[in-house]
């Protein structure tokens, strides 16, 4: 069986960006996240989730953790590796942006703009309100 030029060429190029696209959306965590995450926060030592709409980072070893202030007693529980290339993602105004490739989330985690990619991974949040405690899990 023979092919023309015009043909083979054709074929491998599908096949490179084939591969070219398996490639960059593979190792992200998004679809299992972490395994390892079990922090107990103070919710009284982050100013930042005094307020409803407030985030602020939880941890800073391991995997990093941020934590969003979604109702008057609720919270969500975010890991801040992009699920595009495990870069570090950082907080902003109104979620996160990723200072890698630029991709951007709303406070709820969902992708929003930049390089397309899945939504941030969330954790389990369990709260203890007479503590003043949130436990998160993986």
């Amino acid at each position: 069986m023979s092919c023309s030029r015009r043909e083979f060429l054709s074929a491998t190029t599908v096949a490179a960006v084939s591969t070219f696209l398996a490639a960059c959306s593979s190792g992200s965590d998004a679809a299992t996240g972490p395994s390892n995450v079990n922090v107990t926060v103070t919710l009284a030592n982050f100013a930042a989730l005094n307020v409803v709409g407030g985030i602020a980072q939880v941890s800073s070893t391991g995997t990093p953790v941020a934590v969003v202030r979604s109702g008057a007693s609720s919270y969500r529980a975010f890991s801040m590796v992009c699920p595009h290339q495990g870069t570090t993602i950082g907080i902003t105004t109104s979620g996160f942006r990723c200072p890698n490739h630029g991709a951007t989330f709303n406070a709820n985690g969902a992708w929003t703009g930049g390089e397309r990619t899945s939504g941030l991974f969330e954790f389990t949040v369990t709260s203890n309100t007479t503590a003043g405690t949130i436990t998160i899990t993986s």
